[in-house]
C-alpha cells in the first residue's frame, strides 16, 4: 500500500518506534549480494520472503545480515531505510539492530555503528528523517554477554545509540527477564533507554518481566498482554506504551487475521499504542499501510489516528526538540 494511495496518512506527522534494520533488505539486494559472495539462497528470489513461521524468519535474518559484510553495504542499507521512512511521511524512527545477526561484524561493534551512522548522517543531510539506534540483545545470550554489550555501549557513548533492546523468539528461549535484569539496570544507570520485545511468541508473562525486571520504557509488540486483565490495567495506569505491528503479527501467525488482532481492545482499555512495521521489506508492510489497515478494520476516525500518532512521537527516543516539532505539526494535521 503506497503513500500516494493515502495522502492524508502520508502527511500525518508520526514516528516509528519498532523497526528493525534487519528487516529492511530488499529481495533484489539480497540476491545481488548473495551472488557476489557465492552464497546460495534458500528459495528463488520471487519467493524469498515467504516464511514458514517465526523460526524460519529469524534464520533468514542471519543469512541476509551475513551478506552485509562491508561498510558500504551497511551505508546503503541505512540510507535506504531512511528513504523508506520518508516515503511514509515518518518524522523520526527508533531503529533496532541486533549485533548477533551480523556475523561479518562480530567483535567490531564500534565500526558497525560508525558505518550505519554514516548512512543515516548522509540521509539526514539530504533532508530525510532523523534516526536513533536501539542495540538489541538476543534472548539466547548469557547474562555475561548482556553485561559485556552494555559495557561496550557505555564506553562508546555513540550519540546515535539511544537504547538497549532485547529481541528473539520468546517461545524457544524461555523466560529471560531474570537473566538480563542486571544488564538493563546498567543500561539505565548509563542513561540508555530500555525497550523490550515481549508478549509476541510468549504470553503475558514476558510483558510482566519487561516491566518488573527490565524497567522497560517501551514494549515492542506486547499484544498478548490482552490475555491478562490485570496486566492491561497496569499498562494503562502506568502509561507504558506498546509498539504494535499488526501486519507482522498476522504474517508470522500470532493472530489469524487483522480482524482478530487485539490492538483496538488494548487501545479501548486505555493502553498507549503506536503503529509500526517491524520488518517492512520482509513482511510486505508500510507505515501508511498500517494506519490505513487499522482505520478500515476498526473504524478509526481522525482523532483516533491522531492519538495513535501522538503516542508514537511521545514514546519515541527522539530528542525534545524533534518531539516538540512533530507534536506541533500533528496538532495542525
Amino acid at each position: 500500500m503506497t503513500s500516494t494511495t493515502h495522502p492524508r496518512l502520508h502527511a500525518l506527522p508520526k514516528a516509528e518506534v519498532h523497526l528493525h534494520l534487519e528487516g529492511c533488505f530488499e529481495a533484489a539486494t539480497i540476491a545481488q549480494w548473495a551472488q557476489a559472495e557465492g552464497v546460495a539462497l534458500p528459495r528463488p528470489q520471487e519467493d524469498l520472503f515467504r516464511f514458514a513461521g517465526l523460526a524460519d524468519f529469524l534464520a533468514f535474518l542471519d543469512l541476509a545480515c551475513g551478506l552485509a559484510c562491508t561498510p558500504q553495504r551497511l551505508f546503503d542499507l541505512s540510507y535506504g531505510l531512511s528513504q523508506r521512512l520518508a516515503d511514509n511521511g515518518t518524522g523520526y524512527a527508533d531503529v533496532i539492530f541486533n549485533p548477533t545477526h551480523w556475523h561479518a561484524w562480530q567483535g567490531r561493534l564500534a565500526a558497525m555503528i560508525d558505518a550505519m551512522d554514516a548512512g543515516f548522517r548522509a540521509a539526514e543531510q539530504d533532508g530525510l528523517p532523523q534516526v536513533g539506534l536501539c542495540v538489541s540483545l538476543l534472548r539466547t545470550q548469557t547474562a555475561a554477554q548482556a553485561i559485556e554489550l552494555v559495557d561496550t555501549l557505555r564506553a562508546l557513548r555513540h550519540p546515535r545509540v539511544r537504547a538497549l533492546s532485547v529481541d528473539g523468539n520468546e517461545a524457544t528461549a524461555g523466560r529471560t527477564g531474570p537473566r538480563f535484569a542486571d544488564a538493563f539496570k546498567r543500561a539505565a544507570d548509563a542513561g540508555l533507554r530500555r525497550t523490550v520485545h515481549a508478549g509476541e511468541s510468549s504470553g503475558p508473562e514476558g510483558v510482566w518481566d519487561a516491566i518488573n525486571l527490565l524497567g522497560a520504557d517501551r514494549i515492542d509488540h506486547g499484544v498478548r498482554a490482552v490475555e491478562d486483565a490485570v496486566l492491561v490495567q497496569v499498562l494503562a495506569d502506568c502509561g507504558i506504551p506498546l509498539g504494535i505491528c499488526p501486519t507482522s503479527n498476522v504474517v508470522l501467525g500470532v493472530y489469524p487475521s487483522i480482524a482478530a488482532h487485539p490492538i483496538e481492545t488494548l487501545r479501548a482499555a486505555g493502553v498507549r499504542v503506536s503503529l509500526n512495521t517491524d520488518d517492512p521489506a520482509l513482511l510486505g508492510a508500510s507505515l501508511v499501510g498500517e494506519y490505513a489497515l487499522c482505520r478500515e478494520t476498526f473504524g478509526w476516525n481522525d482523532e483516533d489516528i491522531r492519538a495513535v500518532a501522538r503516542t508514537s512521537i511521545e514514546a519515541s527516543f527522539a530528542d525534545a526538540d524533534t518531539k516538540a516539532d512533530l507534536l506541533r505539526a500533528l496538532q495542525a494535521w
